[in-house]
């Protein structure tokens, strides 16, 4: 009985969201700041090829989203709060692009591993068409999950290893500075 209590327990102290948001760089960079997130993986998923490579990706014929397996502790920072700043990360109103950034790899798509992560996707999607929170309708996906291909090394911990990079300094750096101010109650530092 005690053992069964501990695994139990252990299960649920790590958990794991995947999010669709635009260039995977992006979203790895501003979810790895978050305090209660573990790890950030950038891949591909919600497509039909198998172990795409990026450039296969790349084409948009692959049926793949540029994706985040975000592994957090659900006692450090909730589903909800991951929603929160997914919403904040991107816009979710931009049909198959994010900026510059443009086809269906760069839509907006919440992966969701189990019926609850589902129903608060979907809660927080009403909620904010209701509330008018963007001058646009939310075109986010809300998809189950099924498998998810971890993209090449080079792609992870990108800004982190490629800040000095023109796509880093004018692209990822403004959108980090923006999430990073309106998240600073929550940033690991």
């Amino acid at each position: 009985m005690e053992k069964e209590k501990i695994e139990n327990s252990s299960k649920k102290s790590i958990d794991t969201a995947t999010f669709a948001a635009g260039c995977f760089w992006c979203v790895e960079a501003q979810f790895k700041e978050l305090k209660g997130v573990q790890a950030v993986f950038s891949g591909f998923t919600g497509g039909k090829v198998p172990h795409p490579s990026y450039e296969a990706v790349c084409t948009g014929l692959t049926g793949h989203a540029e994706a985040c397996n975000i592994i957090f502790n659900p006692s450090e920072i909730s589903y909800d709060e991951l929603l929160e700043a997914f919403f904040v990360a991107h816009d979710p109103t931009q049909l198959n692009r994010q900026g510059n950034d443009v086809g269906t790899q760069y839509r907006s798509a919440i992966f969701y591993h189990n019926d609850e992560q589902r129903k608060l996707a979907e809660y927080y999607i009403k909620r904010l068409d209701q509330e008018k929170a963007y001058t646009k309708p939310i075109v986010t996906q809300v998809r189950p999950f099924t498998v998810f291909y971890k993209a090449e090394d080079y792609h992870q911990d990108y800004y982190a290893n490629n800040g000095a990079q023109p796509y880093c300094q004018f692209v990822i750096k403004p959108k980090l500075d923006k999430f990073n101010k309106v998240f600073k109650e929550k940033l690991k530092h």
